[in-house]
Parts: C-alpha cells; sequence; structure tokens
C-alpha cells in the first residue's frame, strides 16, 4: 500500500471514530503530469500560480510515488489502496500486457474490490468522478457500480478519432447515459490542440460543489481531467498562452481549473471543511512529442 493511499484510508477510519463535522474530499488527479511542471518544484516559467499557492498553503509531499507507470493500475492502486497486481492491472514483460483497459478489452475492476469512495458512501457522503474512469468499459465496469454516486466523464482517455466502422469513438457519459463521443459531441481537434473538455469539466465540479453545499452534505469528489494526455488539448483562449507549447497550454488551464474550485470552496465557506489532494497518476509521457519540461511522479 502506498503512503496516499494509507493516508486516505487512514483519514476515512477516523470519520467512523469520531461523532463530529465530516469533511468533504476531493481528489483532483493529473493525466501524464510530471512534478517538474509545477513552479512551487521549480519549473523556471512559473506558470502554475494556483498549484505554487496551494502548496504554499497547505502540504507538499514531495515522497509519494505512484504505484504504477501506466494510467489504470495506478488509478486502481489509488481507489482501492491495493497493489496493482493484486487488483489485476499489472504489467509483464509484454509491453501494458493488463496494465491498461482500452475499448476492446473486455475486463476492469472487479465487483468484490472495495474503492475508497464505496467506503465513503457508507460513510453519507455523495459521491461523484468527473473525467476519465480507466477501470473498465462495460457497464459491470463503470464507476456507479463501484461506489460513485454521480459521473461525467469518459472510460478511457480522449485517444482517437475512430472510423466507427471498426472502433467507434470513446463515448461520454452522464452518470449511466451516454451523451456524446469525443471528436463528435465533444470535439477535440488534434490539429490544432484545441478542445474546451477542460472548462467542461470544470464546470461540472463546480456545480457538484455548490449542490452538495446547498443541501449540506459531506462529499467526495474524484476530479481526474485528462488534457495533459496525449493528444494534448487546451481550450481556444490558452492556445499559444504558454512559453512551454501545446503542453504548457494545457497546465495553464488545469491551474486555472484548480484554482476555480478552490475559489468556489471560500466562496461556500467550505473550504476549512474540505481537504484536497493534488497528484498525477504516474508522471510524464516521456514518448510524447508534445512535451513540456517535467519529470516523473
Amino acid at each position: 500500500m502506498d503512503k496516499l493511499n494509507l493516508a486516505f484510508l487512514l483519514i476515512v477510519v477516523s470519520i467512523f471514530a469520531v461523532d463530529s463535522q465530516q469533511p468533504n474530499f476531493i481528489i483532483m488527479l493529473m493525466d501524464d503530469m510530471g512534478w517538474g511542471d509545477l513552479g512551487t518544484l521549480g519549473e523556471p516559467a512559473k506558470e502554475t500560480p494556483n498549484l505554487d499557492k496551494m502548496a504554499d498553503e497547505g502540504m507538499l509531499l514531495t515522497d509519494i510515488y505512484a504505484s504504477n507507470p501506466l494510467c489504470s493500475p495506478s488509478r486502481a492502486a489509488l481507489l482501492t489502496g491495493r497493489l496493482p497486481i493484486r487488483t489485476g492491472f499489472y504489467t509483464t514483460n509484454a509491453h501494458a500486457r493488463n496494465a491498461y483497459i482500452p475499448q476492446n478489452v473486455m475486463g476492469g475492476i472487479q465487483s468484490d474490490e472495495v474503492l475508497f469512495p464505496k467506503l465513503l458512501q457508507k460513510a453519507g457522503y455523495t459521491t461523484k468522478i468527473v473525467g476519465k474512469w480507466h477501470l473498465g468499459q462495460q457497464p459491470e465496469y463503470l464507476p456507479l457500480k463501484h461506489g460513485f454516486d454521480e459521473w461525467f466523464g469518459a472510460p478511457d482517455c480522449h485517444v482517437g478519432p475512430y472510423d466507427n466502422k471498426v472502433e467507434p469513438n470513446i463515448p461520454v457519459y452522464e452518470n449511466d447515459h451516454m451523451v456524446g463521443r469525443y471528436y463528435e459531441e465533444f470535439p477535440i481537434n488534434k490539429k490544432s490542440g484545441e478542445s474546451n473538455m477542460t472548462q467542461v469539466f470544470v464546470e461540472s465540479a463546480v456545480e457538484f460543489i455548490t449542490r452538495q453545499a446547498s443541501e449540506k452534505k459531506p462529499f467526495f469528489l474524484y476530479w481526474a481531467p485528462d488534457a495533459t494526455h496525449t493528444p494534448v488539448y487546451a481550450s481556444k483562449e490558452y492556445l499559444g498562452t504558454s512559453k512551454r507549447g501545446l503542453y504548457g497550454d494545457a497546465v495553464r488551464e488545469l491551474d486555472d481549473g484548480v484554482g476555480t474550485i478552490l475559489d468556489k470552496l471560500k466562496q461556500l465557506d467550505i473550504a476549512k471543511d474540505t481537504m484536497v489532494f493534488f497528484s498525477s497518476d504516474n508522471g510524464p509521457a516521456l514518448n510524447s512529442d508534445v512535451m513540456g519540461r517535467q519529470f516523473p511522479s
């Protein structure tokens, strides 16, 4: 069990043990972002003011490691607190075998795995995932079967586009209903790198937080945008604004998204009742051709 998951589980235990105000939890998990992308950790362009401020005002944990260098096993470990191989997500000498779940793979997270949000549900929390799931494509493996009350996002990354003859584009869900597909109802321009998906993910997170605050219910938000996973994208207003190219544009937009979410907590007067964690799933994709200066997590 890695240190971050152990910390989460200890927090859950404390919730059951102490009869007091239940804190809210937000996990912000980036996709293929390295620790060297943040100004607080030395990135010279200093283009992440919100995350740098978050580190200054909170705790900067520099000795925490992702459990695997690939998306699915890292995310399975984060949500279960178990080594990836124990959940069926693991690597072998065959590159990435059993370690990630593209849409043509039938498997996924098993029903007997106890995920962090399931524990929180039992403690009276409302739980939501916004963004990338990547623990299975079939209905029995999707988030609402594994501890989440709500979901807006996709079961896989925004890879594509596909021809819809041999393979369809990745679906996007609102809870258990498909509401469109990447490159279709949710466009991504691979040539320019333009897409407003990060803004859509921010809006979904803010709406959920606002609704839970108005109902005075404790909540868990798992915010997992994927803009920094190739093919990298950013909204039109961010394109060309970074010294580090398109990848830097995506990081700047995500940083602003973090700032928007943290500001909303303050506006709703629940910031002191909310624990917010920021991390990356596995560090940068070093084989990508759209990377800025970054380092593995």
